[in-house]
């Protein structure tokens, strides 16, 4: 709010039930919501196909009734996925995935219902990797944030990319990595007069990708 980013949310269904209170004020911000499983200590690797189709359409249902909508979006618990999540997700309606941290670039994956948008979330740029897997500190991590940044800064001449950010509150909202995190992003922030960043959410580059020419957007 301080700094007036834009703000997705990834929201286990199942706090639709076990927290109201706390989705309730989530929707009242107008952030974006995209669907996050039924529950983080729940990964959809090893279910079969009709058990994770249920999965999503009780996330996908608990979302819209208290949106009005259904979620565009989806980023599965620990990127996990069967064989046919795509084909799930593209059925049940959803227009993109960020389950794949493969390219800096969104792009299209062929499902059995057509095709289905990956949008980049972090793997790297994330601070439960850096921050709990890795064990970096703040200030690292801060680095880091800041060093993508400029890197892909001087590579967007050339071409579109995605700088994406990955923040979870229980990890970055410390008080003692605050300091450090906010001094990145005012650094990041500081470039909004150049015309080729544009600060948006997953579900803006989505929606921008489903206009341009078909060529534009490469596919899986």
């Amino acid at each position: 709010d301080e700094l007036k980013l834009p703000l997705t949310c990834a929201v286990n269904g199942l706090l639709y039930r076990e927290r109201p209170e706390l989705v309730s004020r989530l929707h009242g911000r107008g952030d974006e919501i995209i669907g996050h499983g039924r529950t983080s200590s729940e990964i959809q690797n090893d279910m079969w196909e009709h058990d994770e189709a249920y999965l999503i359409r009780e996330v996908t249902c608990a979302i819209a009734a208290a949106a009005g909508k259904p979620p565009a979006g989806w980023l599965g618990p620990g990127f996990g996925e069967t064989r046919v999540t795509v084909d799930l997700l593209k059925e049940a309606g959803y227009d993109y995935v960020l389950d794949w941290p493969a390219d800096d670039q969104p792009f299209w994956m062929n499902t059995r219902a057509g095709p289905l948008l990956s949008v980049p979330y972090p793997l790297e740029l994330n601070d439960v990797t850096a921050l709990l897997h890795r064990r970096h500190g703040a200030r690292e991590f801060a680095d880091m944030i800041v060093n993508q940044f400029e890197v892909m800064i001087g590579q967007s001449e050339n071409e579109p990319l995605v700088f994406a950010l990955g923040l979870h509150a229980y990890v970055s909202g410390q008080p003692f990595r605050l300091h450090a995190l906010r001094k990145a992003l005012r650094h990041c922030l500081s470039h909004r007069h150049i015309d080729r960043v544009w600060f948006a959410r997953p579900g803006e580059i989505a929606r921008h990708c489903m206009l341009l020419p078909e060529s534009i957007v490469p596919r899986a």
